[in-house]
């Protein structure tokens, strides 16, 4: 409902900001103390009561998980794998979606349910055979042993179909064939626009998710040619882990994917917000 011409909407009183700020803090303080940790020593990170506040050492703790660990090249890779990854299943998710909730077909609402029973299937029982099929392809150790098997995701699909359902009105789709356009110019100049804002959540779900995948590529890959959570278990290895530098490789490994959401974050809200208004 909206707010009537010369009337303020509802404002926020002191237990409100109270409640926010408690939020924010604990929400925070984990990213604080790992900045905390990889700029301390490891003989400081073991005094008692632990520092709060952050130390002389971050640039060196800094570089040592970025020898060791080669985290180079696994920000390249994962950036690889993650981008490829999110506009994979971007792409296939909004078709089938599409499928799904406009289009008539035999069996559809049994393919659907057989799509989202998908989800219910632990990862876990389909690593034999897949590490099989990668190992007599040849693909060990590559990244599109990573790739590939995540391009469609189950929950991609009910989420596209799901939105469609309601923000893509069936007279939309009709009146563009009744023009003359054939199905790749539907998905094209009707399908795609609408989609637009449940797209945009999709590819940062789908890009965080494949940016901190570890269960399949520290089993298809290795420390020669890593993701950044496979690189990271080369860290603090020896006989007393140094956690300084475990924490430094950590917070390397998180820069990345605060500097998408400071960059897409608004985008991504004002596109929600823009497809509820139009739903």
């Amino acid at each position: 409902m909206s707010t009537p011409p010369g009337r303020r909407g509802p404002r926020a009183g002191p237990l409100t900001y109270a409640a926010l700020l408690v939020f924010t803090v604990v929400s925070l303080f984990p990213l604080v103390w790992t900045a905390i940790a990889a700029s301390s020593s490891n003989g400081r990170l073991a005094r008692t009561p632990p520092p709060f506040w952050f130390g002389d050492d971050l640039l060196r703790n800094l570089g040592v998980a970025w020898t060791d660990a080669n985290l180079g090249r696994a920000l390249l890779n994962t950036t690889v794998v993650a981008g490829t990854v999110a506009a994979g299943t971007v792409l296939f998710s909004t078709l089938a979606g599409f499928a799904f909730a406009k289009l008539r077909f035999r069996f559809r609402n049994l393919l659907l349910l057989l799509v989202v029973g998908t989800m219910t299937v632990p990862p876990q029982l389909s690593v034999v055979p897949l590490f099989m099929l990668v190992a007599e392809v040849s693909w060990t150790d590559r990244l599109q042993a990573v790739i590939l098997p995540a391009l469609v995701s189950g929950f991609g699909v009910f989420f596209m179909r799901q939105y469609l359902v309601t923000a893509l009105p069936t007279e939309l789709v009709e009146a563009a064939r009744v023009d003359g356009a054939n199905g790749w110019r539907v998905v094209w100049h009707v399908v795609f626009p609408a989609a637009r804002p449940a797209m945009a959540v999709l590819a940062m779900l789908t890009f965080v998710m494949s940016w901190n995948d570890f269960f399949w590529p520290i089993i298809a890959l290795t420390q020669a040619n890593p993701t950044v959570q496979v690189a990271l278990t080369g860290l603090g290895r020896g006989y007393i882990p140094d956690q300084s530098v475990i924490m430094a490789g950590a917070l390397l490994g998180t820069l990345p994917l605060l500097l998408v959401l400071v960059v897409f974050g608004r985008r991504i809200v004002g596109g929600i917000m823009q497809g509820a208004v139009k739903g």
